[in-house]
């Protein structure tokens, strides 16, 4: 059953193009919002914290700050509303998924840069 699902998902599951990217990345993604009849696109930049699953159930979790709460969001990799992913920074860290980076405040949650 599962080759059937997989051929399904390659066949018929558009895939957008996005820049490589894992975690300790620092992404902006712009998605759209529709507000009853109008849609506008607006943009989350952030800490790339984990990237999950592959083909058309993979998603990625981004955790930014506002103001000193912490707002992290899951977007799934093949939502229609994602319009475009841009890599602003690309991170140094040792792992698949920094969830230890929630804990983190202050200059103790800055990720070195690689540079490229």
């Amino acid at each position: 059953m599962e080759p059937l699902i997989k051929f399904v998902q390659d066949e018929f599951v558009t895939k957008k193009d996005f820049p490589e990217f894992s975690a300790g990345d620092t992404i902006t993604v712009y998605y759209e919002i529709k507000e009853g009849e109008k849609t506008r696109t607006q943009f989350f930049r952030g800490v790339v914290i984990q990237r999950r699953g592959s083909g058309a159930s993979e998603t990625f979790t981004i955790r930014k700050m506002s103001g000193t709460v912490g707002v992290e969001r899951i977007f799934p990799i093949n939502m229609p509303a994602l319009q475009k992913i841009e890599v602003n920074k690309k991170g140094k860290v040792r792992r698949a998924r920094i969830f230890y980076f929630r804990g983190l405040t202050g200059k103790k949650a800055r990720i070195k840069e690689v540079r490229s």
